[in-house]
């Protein structure tokens, strides 16, 4: 496995955990490749340092609204577009300080921006060659989510 795959394995361990921790839900790896299309919600994150990169998480609005209804004790029909939202920067938030804190003692040390989300239909992300990219679609057999994380 090469550091770049390690990389992504850091940060799905992390995507994991925070969902885990914030709805008591249970994600495991299905997959470590991701076509590059994603869901009408896209949380983003920039991690900026020596080695930048960006996290890309999203899954169905569905799956979306049941994890931020397990977050929030709202029922499920009670959940905004706007609640969405703020649940999908957190996991984003949280997946990426998880991981920078597990690589504290590697060469990938990186501040964080703000997270924000992009909202569109039929999204995918092209990359140049020569772009390293880790992906991991995660799911318990309900839900699923995807993430990339380019360096």
């Amino acid at each position: 496995m090469n550091i770049y795959d390690q990389l992504g394995s850091v940060f799905s361990a992390a995507l994991s955990q925070v969902v885990m921790t914030s709805t008591g839900v249970s994600l495991s790896v299905l997959s470590r490749e991701n076509d590059g299309h994603f869901g009408r919600l896209l949380g983003v994150m920039n991690l900026n340092g020596k080695k930048s990169g960006m996290l890309f998480i999203s899954a169905e609005e569905s799956d979306l609204r049941v994890l931020c209804s397990k977050m929030t004790g709202l029922p499920p029909s009670e959940v905004t577009v706007e609640d969405i939202e703020d649940a999908l920067g957190e996991f984003v938030n949280m997946t990426a300080g998880s991981a920078k804190l597990r690589l504290s003692d590697t060469g990938f040390l990186f501040t964080l921006s703000p997270p924000f989300i992009i909202e569109g239909e039929n999204m995918s992300i092209a990359v140049k060659r020569k772009t390293h990219v880790s992906s991991a679609v995660l799911g318990d057999g309900n839900i699923t989510v995807s993430m990339k994380v380019m360096y």
